[in-house]
């Protein structure tokens, strides 16, 4: 069993840089497999406790990159804790991205650069502010009480009940959790500290990104892409044990501007057009059978994600997802014949749509470049991971890094219920997927 222990006074070195860490007892370990294990959740778990602290919830409603304060924060700890490291090729862009990297074992400096991705911010739709994170040493397997009513069930939660026995780290229920990518630069860190304390492990050129904004679907639009030396690159933004991404939707973002007619409510007869009623209106014609709730696999849909306004002017924000080119397309010209029924109900109202791209479908870019998921597969089948491929029903930041021409699929983190008060995470798996990581920098320093 693997057991946590608070230190008051943090041991010296990477780790102990940066607050509270929680050591690993190993004397009841008999095999090497559990040893290294228990290792690995050192390196990972604290680091994971730490950044999870950082307020880095992004602005859609930003333009600047990033669009809030807390991301300069923990890219800033992040730098420290890589030159902590040993690591001097550090970056921090005028952008917030922490670009990283450490040369190859002497002898293999001519290999590929392999690259490593995860971003910095969490979702708005639930606070990320003051983040509380419950670690649960060996979960039993029952029902877990939240503040407020809430609870994680595992009657409703297969995924959860089969954590019986295991180490997890959930929300308190009153913020998400930030598994979401915390998790995923956490994972990095870890493998990069067990590469760096390991030089038995033969490597090439590897390049860490930490990436801000990426939840606000911008699309890396201040990526310097003509610094990076990586020729494939691997996100750490999935979700259960196993899955691996090399497909997403392509991604549009809709606004919808409705413009009316304001006058006293008791003189509007034949006058007035209700801009805020418009928008709703223009909501309730999307259709129900093509929302997130009703939908899976590679449906797509339409989802309204913000409504404001009053009577004189109103907006409606949309995201438009879907795995074909052409099926993306359909939706978006469908919200123009929206448009117009709107406008047909409200004489006198006006309604504009602009829509425009976020991400596309990174699936026949990667397939274009069967050596990157070869190596994943490879990596994961090595470390005793039994992996799946499956569709991501959204995006990455490796989505547009494919699409500017370095393939980028995606990896598991271990993470569940993300974006949400009760989001959790699995031990075991995040140990697992840092381990997929060391695997794929030593057999990327095999391919000369």
């Amino acid at each position: 069993m693997i057991r946590f222990r608070a230190e008051e006074r943090p041991p010296k070195g990477p780790i102990g840089l940066y607050g509270t860490i929680f050591s690993v007892h190993t004397d009841t370990m008999t095999s090497q497999t559990e040893r290294d294990d228990a290792l690995i959740t050192g390196l990972v778990v604290p680091r994971f406790l730490r950044y999870v602290r950082y307020w880095t919830t992004s602005d859609r409603h930003i333009e600047e990159t990033p669009s809030s304060p807390g991301q300069w924060d923990l890219a800033k700890a992040l730098v420290q804790e890589l030159r902590g490291l040993g690591m001097h090729d550090v970056v921090l862009t005028g952008h917030c991205y922490v670009i990283a990297r450490f040369p190859a074992t002497p002898g293999l400096e001519s290999c590929r650069t392999v690259g490593f991705l995860a971003h910095l911010d969490t979702a708005a739709e639930v606070s990320g502010k003051d983040v509380t994170p419950c670690l649960v040493e060996a979960y039993n397997g029952k029902r877990i009480d939240l503040v407020e009513g809430r609870s994680l069930d595992p009657e409703l939660d297969p995924g959860l009940a089969a954590q019986n026995g295991k180490a997890i780290i959930h929300t308190d229920g009153t913020t998400l959790l930030g598994a979401d990518d915390k998790a995923g630069i956490a994972e990095i860190l870890g493998a990069v500290e067990y590469v760096v304390t390991h030089p038995a492990i033969a490597h090439g050129p590897v390049e860490l990104i930490f990436s801000p904004d990426e939840e606000t679907g911008k699309g890396l639009p201040a990526f310097p892409l003509d610094t990076i030396k990586a020729v494939a690159c691997y996100t750490l933004d999935g979700g259960a044990l196993g899955e691996i991404e090399a497909e997403c939707f392509n991604a549009y973002e809709a606004e919808i501007l409705c413009t009316g007619t304001a006058i006293h409510p008791g003189y509007a007869r034949g006058i007035m057009a209700n801009a805020a009623l418009m928008a709703a209106t223009f909501a309730v014609m999307l259709p129900r059978s093509e929302s997130p709730e009703a939908t899976d696999g590679y449906y797509g849909y339409y989802c309204p994600m913000e409504i404001k306004g009053n009577g004189e002017t109103a907006s409606l924000s949309v995201i438009i997802r879907d795995f074909d080119r052409a099926g993306v397309e359909r939706r978006v010209a469908a919200l123009e014949h929206f448009a117009k029924a709107v406008e047909a109900q409200f004489p006198g109202g006006q309604v504009l749509v602009a829509a425009k791209p976020q991400y596309y479908n990174m699936k026949d870019k990667i397939d274009a470049r069967p050596e990157v998921m070869d190596m994943l597969k490879r990596a994961a089948a090595n470390t005793g991971v039994a992996f799946r491929l499956k569709p991501i029903r959204g995006g990455t930041d490796g989505s547009r890094l494919t699409e500017l021409g370095i393939p980028t699929p995606n990896i598991f983190t271990g993470g569940r219920n993300w974006h949400s008060r009760s989001e959790w995470v699995s031990v075991p798996e995040m140990v697992a997927a840092c381990k997929v990581v060391i695997e794929l920098i030593r057999l990327w320093g095999e391919t000369g």
